[in-house]
């Protein structure tokens, strides 16, 4: 390979990481993680209908009720308790029309982590050299003016990288025909509203199952998503420090 091919891989192969940070409590993952000195950490996220997207942010240091009530007084969002464990859970905000990490999935970056720690937010993504750095950086940037870029960086290699799309395909495929159904059944019904919209009865009625099997599927089914998330973040190594 001539030297000319062997840098012009090189570009193609690297990318550029930046670090925004904003503080701002307007985003739920920052104001909510400052009045309860928690923190969130983004887990996946699934555009929606009406120019809407599901954020799920597992939620440490902070119990869930006080979470949903903070979310309370922020309009444009929609807060679900999807599970609950010790000192925290895992959440659904469905936000209208303003979420700056698929927006930065949109300008072609791969966001890495996304968190918010006592008030302040962070995210870190990678940028490929294909889709000029600086142009992505500036116009994210320009639609988001209360961010600031606090690192850039060029790595001739990155790691394993998951986009929404892949992260949620990822989850579905590990569940079993019958456990994604009686989750999505749960969910749908309002098993995961709080407070709650149906009991369990009330979706094993629907699909004509015992409670216990209701049961049996929907908790193996939250573990192996709770499972994914928590492997897919030792994989990735740490998000930085708090």
């Amino acid at each position: 390979m001539s030297k000319v091919g062997s840098q012009r891989d090189n570009r193609t192969d690297s990318v550029v990481e930046i670090e925004l940070t904003v503080r701002k409590p307007a985003y739920p993952f920052v104001g909510v993680s400052g009045e309860e000195r928690c923190r969130f950490e983004l887990a996946n996220i699934v555009p929606r209908p009406e120019a809407k997207y599901a954020e799920f942010f597992n939620v440490v240091g902070a119990p869930p009720d006080r979470i949903l009530r903070h979310t309370e007084g922020y309009e444009t969002v929609e807060t679900s308790l999807l599970s609950e464990y010790d000192d925290g859970g895992l959440f659904e905000f469905v936000v209208s029309g303003n979420c700056p990490a698929y927006r930065l999935a949109e300008l072609g970056a791969l966001p890495k982590t996304v968190e918010g720690v006592d008030g302040r937010g962070r995210i870190v993504a990678e940028i490929p050299m294909r889709h000029d750095p600086p142009t992505v950086t500036g116009q994210f940037l320009e639609e988001y003016p209360d961010f600031e870029l606090r690192a850039k960086r060029t790595k001739d290699t990155h790691g394993s990288m998951l986009s929404p799309a892949t992260l949620q395909q990822s989850v579905l495929d590990d569940l079993t025909e019958r456990q994604g159904e009686v989750l999505r059944t749960a969910f749908e019904m309002g098993y995961y509203e709080w407070p709650r919209a149906c009991t369990g009865q009330d979706v094993a009625d629907e699909l004509g199952i015992t409670p216990a099997t209701f049961s049996e599927h929907v908790f193996a089914a939250e573990r192996k998503i709770l499972a994914f998330l928590f492997e897919t973040a030792d994989e990735t190594g740490p998000t930085g420090g708090t």
